[in-house]
């Protein structure tokens, strides 16, 4: 008679596969190192499971159930009244909201007194050198499995593109100017998808598309006439090369995400370093410091909390709450250093948050339901 290596389970004597819906399954193996390795073929493991084998029992402890056994798709998703579960999620949640207000930092930084000798037209420029910089050197030594493919000679050139008109639209435009039309990028991405890299058209993205355009339209229409035309102009370059970088960034999903973004905070310090060794003055100490934790505190570390939380919530989720960074952003700078919004942008970020929040939220569970009826 063959060892059985078992659990708890609705009927322990008859039943020979394992539950689906517990987490306490039975199973009947011959040898404990075919356990192992059936295991490991078959389930997801985090590092909350724990497999204790005992000489005639087999128990397996996780914080989430496990819907994976011979071939079955593997979800995170488990019971929402369970313990467990909930905690997972919480603390998913925290990570995420962490990375956002960390992400929203950034006019922090840019609008802050220390850098006000720097000129106005090379501002944005520096502040993108010396925050790849940083960002690059702190993210370095989380890099496992950095491989080249051409593909991310586009995608860095885009990221640096997305960087140096990101900032210098905010050293030349307030702080809410250059992020919500930075924030524009969905629609870029609509547009640019359906006309460049030959997506379907989804009528539904139409109306968060319009919602976009109305606000974008209502910030040029008051800016139109003062000096921060170029500034304006910047930010909605910059949406559009974040949009650049979204669509690349497909082809790259199955890299280390670790090595993207150093990869392209690298190319972004690379791609300037001429020209801030001609052309610019060397950072006094304290501008090395506060550009140091501007790379460290608004680009690096908001990345790792990011991917410690999406390990733990549906990326749906974790891009709803990212939404808290446009929103946030424009309060930091005007709490810090006093810049206040027009009423123009308030209305115009408002129409780009409605169509965001459609675009995230509305349309994304729309999809998750059964197909509409055609028209």
């Amino acid at each position: 008679m063959r060892p059985a290596y078992w659990c708890r389970s609705r009927n322990p004597t008859t039943e020979s596969s394992p539950r689906r819906d517990g987490r306490n399954w039975l199973c009947l193996l011959d040898e404990p190192i075919v356990l192992r390795k059936r295991l490991r073929a078959s389930f997801a493991f985090d590092h909350s499971h724990r497999v204790f084998l005992q000489p005639r029992f087999f128990i397996i402890r996780a914080s989430t159930p496990m819907a994976a056994w011979h071939g079955n798709e593997t979800t995170r998703k488990g019971d929402p009244q369970d313990p467990h579960e909930r905690r997972r999620l919480f603390a998913g949640r925290l990570w995420v909201v962490a990375a956002a207000l960390l992400w929203s930092t950034s006019g922090l930084f840019a609008k802050s007194p220390w850098f006000v000798d720097w000129p106005a037209a090379d501002r944005g420029p520096m502040l993108a050198f010396w925050r790849a910089l940083f960002a690059s050197l702190i993210l370095l030594p989380f890099v496992r499995r950095p491989r080249w493919r051409p593909s991310l000679v586009p995608l860095g050139l885009s990221f640096a593109a997305m960087s140096v008109l990101y900032m210098t639209s905010m050293a030349l435009t307030t702080a809410a100017n250059a992020i919500w039309l930075q924030n524009i990028a969905p629609a870029w991405v609509f547009l640019l998808g359906i006309t460049i890299f030959g997506d379907s058209v989804d009528r539904r993205n139409f109306v968060p598309l319009g919602f976009s355009l109305a606000g974008v339209g209502l910030i040029l229409v008051h800016e139109a006439g003062g000096q921060a035309i170029i500034g304006v102009v910047c930010g909605l370059a910059s949406g559009l090369a974040f949009a650049l970088v979204a669509l690349l960034m497909r082809r790259t999903a199955d890299e280390d995400h670790a090595w993207i973004v150093a990869f392209n905070q690298g190319v972004v310090a690379v791609l300037l370093l001429p020209w801030i060794v001609c052309c610019t003055p060397m950072p006094s100490g304290a501008q090395l410091v506060v550009t140091a934790a501007f790379g460290t505190l608004q680009m690096a570390l908001p990345y790792l909390c990011f991917v410690r939380g999406l390990r733990l919530i549906s990326s749906q989720e974790a891009t709803l709450i990212v939404l808290l960074e446009p929103v946030l952003l424009p309060l930091w700078v005007y709490l810090a250093w006093g810049e206040a919004p027009r009423w123009w942008t308030l209305a115009g970020g408002c129409l780009i948050f409605c169509g965001l929040t459609l675009r995230y939220a509305w349309l994304e569970f729309r999809k998750a339901s059964p197909p509409l009826p055609p028209p």
